[in-house]
């Protein structure tokens, strides 16, 4: 993936709500859902979802398709992954570079401990 692709993508999902969309097409899967029932669910008018799914889909990452009276929209599982292999490539020297468990849970408890009572 190009730089300026990678930017388009983050740039189109620095945004809460195209952010929500995305993560929901992303756990709706390749079979995706239509555009009235993300409207609905979201509590969004048509003209804002449209809007929003227009700026997702101008970079690439959300997908339509027109079937009979409706425009099912999907997240472009390729392009997701593209994207998410250009933010880790070269990821710690190609060393294993994930938080374990462990340390997440230190984290999480160190976090704790600072925080007033």
């Amino acid at each position: 993936m190009e730089t300026k692709t990678a930017v388009q993508s983050l740039a189109a999902l620095a945004h809460e709500t195209r952010l929500e969309i995305f993560r929901g097409l992303v756990q709706v899967g390749p079979s995706g859902i239509a555009a009235g029932a993300i409207a609905e669910g979201m509590g969004i008018a048509p003209a804002t979802l449209s809007f929003h799914l227009n700026a997702l889909s101008q970079a690439g990452l959300v997908r339509s398709r027109q079937e009979g009276r409706f425009v099912y929209y999907s997240a472009d599982f390729p392009a997701m992954n593209g994207l998410l292999g250009f933010l880790t490539e070269n990821c710690c020297g190609g060393n294993a570079c994930g938080p374990s468990q462990s340390t997440s849970t230190s984290i999480t408890s160190r976090a704790r401990k600072e925080q007033p009572a």
